[in-house]
């Protein structure tokens, strides 16, 4: 190793130490910010039947003329993130029998509860062909565009009568804090990092997604059946202390779903 990779070596090592120290210090000061969706007391279990949380995200029963029921966490889930986390899982079926798996994760004293969404698709065997921003307009608590990260994907499945076919997937997820929405990961962590460095304060964000299933072909109408389960179940389970910071923000709202640029 000559002297200018060793002085390089040196140089990053420093850095990695610094920043692991001053993390460290930050976080071990912080306080906890409250989240920005609502909770319910219930016993949440495994796919073994084991009880492994108490609360939940107080996702509602019924949605439209969507019933719903309540799904378990998974083994993957339960083994690796951390045992503060609260999950809110429901699979809600419309008469038709469209269904949408709506799935709220928030995180507690451990950052690490909120992942990077592309890899719950991944995951499961899902490849995503594309990614939009897109906004969908809520009226409740008052007007405002909520931003959903929408990824559509792909992936070939066996039907319960043997044929095999490639099955959609249409992903629409958004994270949420005490009075923050964004749709952006990277937009979360920079405002996490913020939120720790100036206020000592650790907000607690959630990260909510929505997932259905279709055809290939049927992923537009697939999205606005998801577009308006979305504007309809989200005033009945995040609070509107973050809706009513983000109006504040961007000002009044134009009332339209739109790809954005």
């Amino acid at each position: 190793m000559n002297k200018q990779s060793l002085a390089i070596f040196i140089s990053v090592t420093l850095l990695c130490l610094f920043t692991a120290t001053f993390l460290q210090h930050i976080q071990s000061g912080h306080r906890l910010g409250k989240p920005g969706l609502a909770l319910e007391s219930h016993s949440l279990t495994n796919s073994k039947g084991e009880v492994v949380g108490t609360n939940v995200v107080a996702l509602p029963e019924r949605v439209l003329d969507y019933n719903s029921e309540r799904m378990a966490i998974t083994d993957l889930e339960f083994t690796v993130l951390p045992r503060d986390t609260t999950f809110g899982k429901r699979r809600y079926i419309a008469p038709d029998g469209f269904f949408v798996d709506v799935n709220a994760i928030l995180m507690g004293t451990d950052r690490t509860s909120i992942h990077k969404p592309e890899f719950c698709l991944d995951g499961q065997g899902w490849r995503i062909v594309k990614s939009e921003l897109r906004n969908v307009h809520v009226s409740s608590p008052i007007a405002y565009d909520l931003p959903v990260m929408t990824l559509t994907a792909m992936k070939r499945s066996r039907l319960t009568d043997g044929r095999i076919v490639d099955l959609k997937g249409v992903y629409s997820y958004w994270f949420v804090c005490e009075n923050r929405l964004t749709a952006k990961h990277g937009e979360r962590m920079w405002w996490l990092a913020r939120d720790l460095l100036f206020t000592g304060t650790l907000p607690r964000w959630a990260y909510v997604s929505c997932f259905g299933t279709c055809y290939p072909g049927q992923e537009d109408a697939t999205f606005e059946r998801i577009q308006q389960f979305i504007a309809a179940a989200v005033p009945e389970f995040q609070l509107p202390s973050a809706a009513l910071s983000r109006a504040a923000s961007i000002g009044p709202s134009t009332g339209t779903v739109a790809v954005a640029p």
